[in-house]
Formats: C-alpha cells, structure tokens, sequence
C-alpha cells in the first residue's frame, strides 16, 4: 500500500502551533457545514408544499435569532484573528540566542552558510534541538523558502533580507522547496533539510571543508574596500561615523527622522548610501552597488552586526584576523575550494 500521508510530519516546536489552528478551523468549517446541511435537509422535508396550490404564512422574523446568529459568528472570528496573530507573532519573533545562517536563492538552488564558514547547495545540515535563524536574500527574482514539515516559509526577495526561524524537534531528513515561480526549473529548485543530533552535528562540521565565517569573509571585504578609512573602530572621525555597536539601534538621519539599523538598513548604507544620511555627516559614500555580490554584502553585514561596542574597541584595538581565530590565507584557501564547489553545482 503506497504511503500517502494527507498531512506533513510535524518536525518543529512551531509545527504543532500551525496545526492547533489549522485543525480547529478545518473542524469548524466540518461542523457548520453539517449543520447548515442537516438544517437545510430537514426545512425542505418540514416545509414542502403539501397541496398544489398551498401558500406559505408570512414570517414577521426574530430580534433574538438575528442576535444570535450575528454574535456567534462574531465570537468565531474573533477567536480566530486572534489566535491566527498569536501564533503568527511566535513565528516573526527570532529568539536572540539562535544560531544565525545565511542562505542565497538563485536561479535554480539555495546557497546556505554556515556562522563557521561550511557552504551547502541545496542542504541544510541542523542540530536537533537548537534556535537556527536564517537570514535571506535572493540575486535574481523572488524565490520562497518552505520546509513543510516545519511549518515555516518566507519569501525570499532581491535587494533585501528577509528571515525565519525553526528548532527542530526529530531527526531525519525533510523536503525544501521553493514555492514562489521564479523560471522555467522552477520545479527543480528543491533540497533537503537533515535534523542531527548535535553530536553527530559536531562530528560533521568536524569532517568538512571549512571556508571563511562570514564574519571573516565581510572582514576582508571591508579591509579590501578600505570602508575602514572612513570608519574607524575607535570613535567617529569626520567622514564616517564608527560602526561599533550600531546593528540594531536607532539613529537620526539628516531629515530628523529614526530609523533602526537593522541588517536591510546596514546593506543600503553600502548600496545605496546616499538614501538615508545619518545626521552630522556629509554624502561622501560610494555607492558599491553591483560591486559586491549578495553573499559579499551579507558577509559585510554579519561583520558589522559582529562590531562591539567603544568600549569592546579600546579593550581590542584593531581587527586583524587573530580576533576570528584562523588566518587569512587559510580562509583564502578554503573559499577557493568552496567556489569551485558552487560553480561546478551551477
């Protein structure tokens, strides 16, 4: 007998949430249904002309029943809005201990990093039991990332980043798919997400090639472009305010208005630095787009989120490669060999 399960296993701590809510609303749409049915059913055996000529009594209607069958669905609604918002609030709250991975859609794959530096091309290797974050981006079209048996899927847009975020709760392997059409092998832009227990997890970035972490990866990208001539790491000079600690607060722009830095506002600093001119500061940016690929603009960004505070930069002044614990020319040598691995996939 072939195994066709109408439903997707549930694999996540969010999954059953999603299902609660599904299921509670397939059982209510089932009940009234029936009911509305039955009632249906039984008016039309009650009611029926019983002589050729017969005619109905006029009905002068109920103030109670449309009362009631006004504040019932009312109720139902309202019930469902605002569980429908609860769970889709834990859905879009990322917990900030979560393990941060950075994924590339392209026409037809997914390019997924690792926070140490291991590449994959349509896998994601996980560990079971741990807050995994994984911040988007695409280099062409707008593409969708969908784990069925997690519950999860965002849209995955070009120009900016967008996020998810699961914590697996069964090892295996389970289906990724790209669910927004992007092209003619729209279909064939699948993967697979492998749940490991976290000993085996270790044991398997242990055995791979390790290439630079983004954070190394942005390091160099931001030493190559001599962004540090403007940005200096201790204190702010007059042709670029510091990045020390700045992801994630609030700063004043030139028009007076706030903004938070948050990581689509750090890439359009790069891109497009003339959009939002922080306030005491004059337009002297370059603007690097189609520069810097997307993956080198998310690496510049996990190197600037990675930025301590001023007080972080006096305690270590400078940022040379020590403060990522590999050398240069090792990662340089790792990243060869996981380019040829991408091109050789493309």
């Amino acid at each position: 007998m072939l195994d066709f399960p109408l439903f997707p296993e549930s694999a996540s701590t969010f999954a059953p949430k999603v299902d609660a809510l599904y299921f509670f609303t397939l059982a209510l749409t089932a009940f009234f249904t029936l009911l509305i049915f039955a009632a249906v059913l039984f008016m039309f055996v009650k009611y029926r002309r019983t002589e050729e000529n017969q005619v109905g009594d006029p009905i002068h209607g109920s103030t109670l029943l449309e009362i009631i069958w006004s504040v019932i669905p009312f109720l139902i609604v309202m019930l469902l809005f605002f569980w429908g918002a609860q769970v889709f609030w834990v859905g879009v709250s990322i917990p900030e201990d979560a393990r941060e991975y950075l994924v590339t859609g392209k026409q037809w794959m997914w390019k997924i990093q690792h926070p140490e530096g291991h590449r994959e091309i349509n896998t994601l290797h996980v560990p079971i039991g741990e807050k995994i974050k994984l911040t988007m981006t695409s280099e062409d079209v707008i593409h969708s990332f969908f784990i069925p048996a997690f519950r999860v899927k965002q849209d995955v847009l070009p120009g900016r980043y967008t996020q998810l975020w699961f914590e697996a709760t069964k090892t295996g392997e389970y289906h990724l798919f790209c669910t927004e059409y992007c092209g003619a092998e729209h279909s064939q832009m699948i993967g697979t997400v492998t749940v490991m227990e976290k000993d085996e997890y270790q044991d398997w970035l242990a055995g791979g090639i390790v290439g630079s972490s983004p954070v190394a990866s942005g390091e160099e990208l931001f030493q190559q472009y001599a962004c540090n001539t403007c940005h200096e790491n201790s204190g702010d000079t007059l042709r670029g305010p510091s990045l020390k600690g700045i992801a994630g607060n609030a700063v004043t722009l030139a028009d007076g208005a706030s903004v938070n830095r948050d990581e689509n506002y750090l890439r359009e600093s790069i891109v497009r630095p003339s959009s939002k001119m922080v306030a005491g500061y004059q337009n002297l940016m370059p603007t690097y787009q189609g520069q810097i690929t997307e993956e080198g603009l998310s690496h510049l960004v996990a190197y600037i989120k990675s930025l301590g505070s001023e007080a972080d930069a006096n305690e270590n002044s400078g940022h040379g490669s020590s403060d990522h614990g590999e050398s240069h020319d090792d990662e340089a040598a790792d990243a060869e060999s996981t380019e040829s691995t991408e091109a050789s996939a493309e």
